[in-house]
């Protein structure tokens, strides 16, 4: 994770789109040497997340062609310094990624490499993403599946706490 974190900081995404191609790629670059047969590539399976059942496999790549579009559609509010669509758009980012769960493993590192890139390209500052305790993680869990039912409110709290803790 460390070497691909040193690659978005040092711009090698800049040029790329907000969209499925790049969070494709940044999953391939995570974890292609540990399972290169599937890296980079949707899930072909079902799965279950705790509670949340993720889309079948074959509605994924229309999904997150979806979820790039959506992200392309919210930048321009996000980027323009309004702080309310800001959280909304980093807490639409998480939540939704994580709702959908587009791969067979390593979502929570991808989607954390996501956030990175998003964070630098808003010019903000690094934030801490996964939580760090017991507290933090049950907070974060109910914010997510909140975020299953499209209320980005508990996660835009966190974002906001985020980012006031990286002030």
């Amino acid at each position: 994770m460390t070497v691909v974190e040193a690659a978005l900081y040092g711009g090698v995404f800049q040029d790329w789109p907000l969209d499925d191609r790049l969070v494709a790629e940044l999953h391939r670059r995570l974890c292609g040497d540990l399972v290169p047969e599937w890296a980079g590539k949707w899930r072909d399976i079902e799965v279950r997340v705790g509670r949340l059942e993720p889309p079948p496999p074959f509605q994924l790549p229309m999904l997150m062609r979806d979820y790039g579009l959506d992200l392309q559609a919210r930048w321009p509010e996000a980027e323009a310094g309004g702080m309310e669509r800001l959280l909304e758009f980093l807490a639409f980012a998480e939540g939704r990624f994580l709702t959908v769960h587009p791969f067979r493993d390593f979502n929570g590192r991808t989607i954390r490499l996501l956030l990175t890139e998003l964070l630098r390209r808003l010019d903000l500052p690094r934030v801490t993403l996964a939580p760090e305790s017991e507290e933090e993680r049950q907070r974060y869990f109910a914010a997510l599946e909140a975020a299953d039912g499209h209320d980005w409110q508990p996660l835009m709290a966190l974002w906001n706490a985020r980012l006031q803790e990286a002030e």
